[in-house]
């Protein structure tokens, strides 16, 4: 950090942030410069090479032909809006005025895993002292590659963005992790299992291009949060779960969309409860309190069925952390049934309360959520022997 004099009653206040500047400003950007008429890359979601926009745009840009990866110089200046220092005077000495001085954000970048526009990915990465994008290979073998964190957000699955994460996404950056945040294709316009896919699709990607950010691909934790907490649920319990990822953190999910559906219509629902019903019916685009013998119904609940990650519960999942508030109007029923599921199938799994009237990332702000949280991560992206 830079040391300032100070003469007389005037002083030098130094403030640290690492989340007061909008990703558009960020001081890095990896990859080539935006250029708007590049259209969106096609292809089998989860299997294009990384096309980087502006962060945070949603927006595709150029592409290295042949390379795969990104490419071109980050920038190096300061970030926008960051506070330099004023009042310099030819000796050196500031007089009457307040430094403020903020540390080097992360690099960031927006990234496309499929062709829709709602499949777009942002990274947030410290390069490593051993190795950046260009000898990944180099330093993965020196030890000196990060774990991973893939952040899904929630919304009801009918709304939300990766935009929402952004701040916490640094706090994790400045822990160590390379981080990225997802969005996905949304309901009603995106049917069942669209979300589940592409929440697959963005961590594969994030896998394929692990030494752009001096990754280890086998060193990943997802989180998500809400109707995002139910995709991370999906990634966990999906074939073999931790051949996808080391853990799950699920800040209230709905892993049983019928019952959200069933809790939806009681009489005292509140109003979030009988939003949650609708989504559902969004999500799966029926009703699933159908009885009929009709196909429709059939593929209902097929649908239904599939959405509920306690379906899916099996040997070998990946472990989890489930965590709900008290007066969640997405109650912790909703990880009970899946924690017994899982703990039969020999899983390790931990279902927490946390006391209030909050849902989802409202909890990261209670005393010691988020530093547990952290340290549950550190100890499931441990390397190993």
């Amino acid at each position: 950090m830079r040391k300032v004099l100070v003469s007389g009653a005037a002083f030098a206040a130094t403030c640290v942030s690492a989340v007061a500047v909008p990703m558009a400003a960020q001081a890095t950007t990896p990859g080539p410069s935006p250029t708007p008429s590049v259209s969106a890359p096609t292809g089998t979601p989860g299997t294009d090479a990384p096309t980087t926009g502006s962060p945070g745009s949603g927006s595709p840009g150029s592409q290295t032909p042949g390379t795969g990866s990104p490419s071109g110089t980050p920038s190096t200046g300061a970030a926008d809006g960051e506070p330099q220092a004023g009042g310099v005077t030819t000796d050196g000495v500031v007089r009457a005025k307040a430094v403020m001085v903020t540390p080097r954000l992360p690099r960031s970048a927006t990234y496309a895993y499929g062709p829709s526009a709602s499949q777009r990915v942002d990274a947030y990465w410290r390069p490593s002292a051993a190795g950046n994008a260009k000898t990944g290979r180099t330093a993965r073998a020196q030890g000196a590659t990060r774990p991973g964190v893939l952040i899904v957000h929630g919304g009801y699955w009918l709304s939300g963005s990766k935009d929402s994460w952004k701040y916490f996404a640094r706090k994790l950056s400045d822990a160590g992790y390379v981080v990225l945040a997802a969005n996905y294709r949304l309901a009603p316009k995106a049917q069942w299992p669209a979300q589940r896919n592409d929440a697959l699709a963005a961590l594969t990607f994030m896998k394929k291009h692990a030494a752009t950010w001096n990754l280890d691909p086998d060193r990943i934790v997802v989180l998500g949060s809400s109707s995002g907490g139910q995709l991370a649920t999906q990634i966990g319990t999906h074939g073999t779960g931790t051949d996808l990822v080391r853990g799950v953190v699920a800040l209230s999910p709905p892993n049983n969309p019928f019952l959200a559906y069933k809790d939806g219509a009681a009489a005292d629902a509140s109003a979030r409860q009988r939003k949650l019903r609708r989504a559902v019916v969004g999500l799966v685009h029926c009703a699933p309190g159908s009885v009929d013998a009709t196909p429709a119904a059939a593929g209902c609940w097929k649908r239904v069925e599939d959405a509920d990650s306690t379906t899916h519960a099996s040997a070998g999942d990946a472990p989890m952390l489930l965590m709900h508030a008290t007066g969640d109007f997405v109650p912790v029923t909703q990880s009970q049934g899946l924690a017994s599921a899982l703990r039969a199938a020999g899983v390790q799994v931990r279902v927490q309360t946390v006391r209030g009237d909050l849902h989802a990332s409202d909890m990261l702000n209670v005393p010691g959520v988020t530093p547990e949280i952290l340290r549950w991560i550190k100890a499931h992206t441990k390397a190993r022997p």
